[in-house]
């Protein structure tokens, strides 16, 4: 009989195979003639790539999800193992919910089965079947690939018997080789994200609006008497680390001195509205305003379904809850009537569209410096917007915002792009919706060019609230704006990184300007000892 191990030796361990979710993002080029496109590059390593290339037959670039080729030996194989873990599988019972004891447990799962069917397979076969087992069981099924692809941003399902639709960050716009065709499969798969997202959906509530644990929002249906179709789902996808300010001058969205504009209004606890269409930029430019917020301040932020991600510590994020069949629900109204109860310095409401406009509007009256958005083009959209129901509110509230940011979705050289069109600062709007306002920020379509003004109202405001000089501002407006265009020319685009540099300015301005604007840092120093004396 051969000696036990010892206690301290490692236990043998058979390898799962090699998965890797997360390869190197390629670096791919926009390709102007559209019947050039043919490239590849890999979603899955080393099982799924992604096929973009000009289909001659339908005249339009297309994306094929390649997957790997099961025999029908193997096919047979997958099902009988898929039937049994479906009996046994209980990934709530592995302790560690990482990716790695999530594999392991399926690998030891399916070599179980396998035994108990008497199964042989080879190394490769076995390989491709275990690719298809993390894929249904621990992934999400056949959009689990496009989940995992950088360059996508909305995942879109119309129904059964109809191409699944991607939008893509350079591409836009493409049909994929995925089809759905049963519809009954289908609704299993919507059912299996809201279980992703923690919600509930069935044929008395069909209508899911969630978050999967990755941070993409989710919007689906469930039935045909909601979708002709069938069940649907859209998938809008968010990068785990939101853009920085810097990144947002690198892709020409808006100027240094629009950013230099905002971080003196969040310093000076301003109100703030982003508005413009869907999918033209609002969360990612409420993401970046985020970044000026003074490092101690304390922000509460209330959304209906999460999107947010601010890089702070002192942050409380709401998130509504739907509950099920109309109990234990809680709305945004009364996340925000209690976020002023929670000694916040900052409030910021995903977006506005209900009577929880009307709470935050009050807040802002009462002093709770306030961000959010709302689907508008302009001012006067606002205005009606606000007065109209749900919302209903008195227009001369309006009074209380400092500045209104129009986001807007532009073509630029033959480019689909995001752009800031305007800030708009309100003077005084009546009790009619009149609106007077000034606009010292703008982007002119035609040469693609941001221009401003230093004639700011909303300066004057800070200046008599705090006691500032109109010099002094003006100043401080331009420091940050050399130093916003130095880190970006020399690309510091880390988040944390320019987080740090941020929250250091607000800390010692002298040490950050010393670093990246020697001159300008010599200047204060020889300003301030002139005052001095």
């Amino acid at each position: 009989m051969p000696l036990p191990l010892p206690p301290t030796a490692p236990k043998a361990r058979v390898e799962h195979p090699p998965i890797n979710i997360l390869p190197e993002i390629p670096p791919l080029h926009k390709i102007e003639n559209k019947t050039k496109i043919n490239l590849r590059y890999v979603l899955i390593d080393p099982f799924v790539t992604a096929h973009i290339h000009w289909d001659a037959k339908i005249g339009e670039v297309v994306y094929d999800i390649e997957e790997p080729l099961l025999n029908s030996f193997e096919s047979r194989t997958l099902k009988e193992i898929k039937a049994g873990m479906l009996e046994l599988i209980n990934l709530g019972a592995v302790v560690e919910k990482t990716q790695e004891a999530l594999l392991e447990y399926i690998d030891k799962m399916a070599k179980l089965l396998l035994s108990e069917l008497c199964r042989s397979l080879s190394e490769e076969s076995y390989s491709r079947i275990f690719y298809y087992l993390y894929r249904d069981f621990i992934g999400l099924n056949e959009i689990e690939s496009l989940l995992r692809d950088f360059f996508i941003e909305d995942i879109e399902c119309n129904g059964i018997n109809t191409p699944v639709y991607i939008v893509h960050r350079l591409y836009r716009n493409m049909r994929t080789n995925l089809v759905y065709k049963d519809m009954k499969g289908l609704a299993s798969f919507v059912e299996k994200l809201a279980q992703r997202c923690g919600r509930y959906v069935s044929y008395a509530t069909p209508l899911l609006d969630g978050t999967l644990p990755d941070g993409s929002r989710v919007n689906a249906t469930y039935t045909t008497e909601i979708t002709s179709r069938g069940p649907t789902f859209t998938i809008r996808k968010f990068t785990k680390v939101p853009w920085t300010p810097v990144q947002l001058i690198s892709m020409n969205t808006l100027s240094p001195e629009m950013l230099a504009y905002f971080w003196l209004l969040m310093q000076y606890k301003c109100n703030v509205l982003v508005t413009g269409g869907t999918g033209s930029g609002k969360t990612s430019m409420l993401n970046a305003l985020a970044f000026f917020i003074p490092p101690e301040a304390r922000v509460v932020s209330i959304e209906d379904t999460r999107e947010l991600s601010l890089p702070r510590e002192n942050w409380l994020p709401s998130v509504a809850r739907a509950g099920l069949a109309g109990a234990g629900a809680i709305d945004m109204f009364t996340l925000l009537k209690e976020s002023f109860r929670q000694n916040p310095d900052y409030v910021i409401v995903g977006e506005v569209r209900g009577k929880e406009a009307f709470v935050m509007f009050q807040g802002m009256a009462a002093g709770h410096p306030s961000l959010s958005t709302m689907h508008a083009d302009s001012v006067e959209t606002v205005i009606r917007r606000l007065e109209t129901p749900p919302i209903e509110l008195n227009p001369a509230l309006v009074n209380v915002l400092d500045a209104i940011v129009v986001m807007t979705h532009a073509i630029v050289d033959k480019q689909e792009t995001r752009r800031l069109r305007e800030i708009i600062e309100i003077i005084d709007v009546t009790s009619e919706g009149i609106a007077v306002t000034n606009t010292p920020f703008v982007w002119n379509p035609s040469e693609d060019n941001f221009y401003f003004k230093t004639e700011s109202k909303v300066f004057e405001k800070i200046c008599k609230r705090y006691g500032l000089t109109r010099e002094q501002l003006v100043k401080e407006f331009e420091l940050r704006t050399k130093l916003l265009f130095t880190l970006y020319k020399n690309r510091v685009y880390d988040f944390a990184t320019v987080q740090k540099i941020i929250n250091d300015y607000y800390k010692n301005p002298t040490a950050v300007l010393a670093k990246y604007l020697p001159r300008e840092a010599r200047e204060v120093r020889k300003r301030r000892i002139s005052r001095k004396k």
